[in-house]
């Protein structure tokens, strides 16, 4: 039942009943059963079990689309420190000659 209520002098607000969530009447609401409607997996066979079903695909080498495992991202190779010290080695030696005068230079 909606029905309107004084907030303050002048303001009114309506006043909606409280939204209950969407359960069943069940004693184990959230709980997904194993059992299944009869399909038919690549063997010829029909399977009420979700379990079972899943089992065959498997050892058949089928991906369960939704189930598949994610890749995971790649990481950098990570330099040796010999590499490093190269690198830096590398860098100290231009900025070195850079601050001495040494340009590159243009062509034109």
């Amino acid at each position: 039942m909606v029905e309107l209520v004084e907030v303050e002098p002048g303001k009114w607000r309506v006043k909606r009943p409280a939204l209950t969530p969407a359960r069943s009447d069940l004693p184990l609401p959230n709980v997904i059963s194993d059992i299944m409607e009869p399909v038919e997996q690549v063997d010829g066979r029909f399977y009420t079990s979700k379990a079972a079903f899943r089992a065959v695909g498997r050892a058949n080498g089928l991906t369960e689309v939704g189930n598949e495992k994610t890749a995971k991202p790649r990481t950098r190779a990570s330099s040796s420190k010999q590499q490093k010290e190269a690198r830096r080695q590398a860098i100290r030696q231009a900025v070195d000659r850079y601050r001495a005068g040494d340009r590159p230079q243009r062509s034109a």
